[in-house]
């Protein structure tokens, strides 16, 4: 009985090891996490620079609507 508790024992304490080393990151992924936050970061500066080209173009659009109009009158 003492030989199957002292198993039991060793069994889960190696368990826990192993969840604990498994919550940890390694550098690669590390280095992975990082990849993806500066793509994703570089996505949205590129949606925020289309969107102002957008806003600029529309304001061009809009100045150049008013100055037409402004001659045919």
């Amino acid at each position: 009985m003492k030989k199957t508790n002292q198993i039991l024992a060793l069994t889960g304490a190696s368990l826990m090891m192993l969840l604990v080393a498994c919550d940890q990151q390694g550098p690669a992924e590390q280095a992975g996490e990082n990849i993806d936050e500066a793509a994703e970061a570089a996505g949205e500066s590129m949606e925020q620079a289309g969107e102002n080209i957008e806003d600029a173009a529309g304001d061009v659009a809009d100045e150049a609507d008013e100055t037409v109009d402004d001659m045919s009158n």
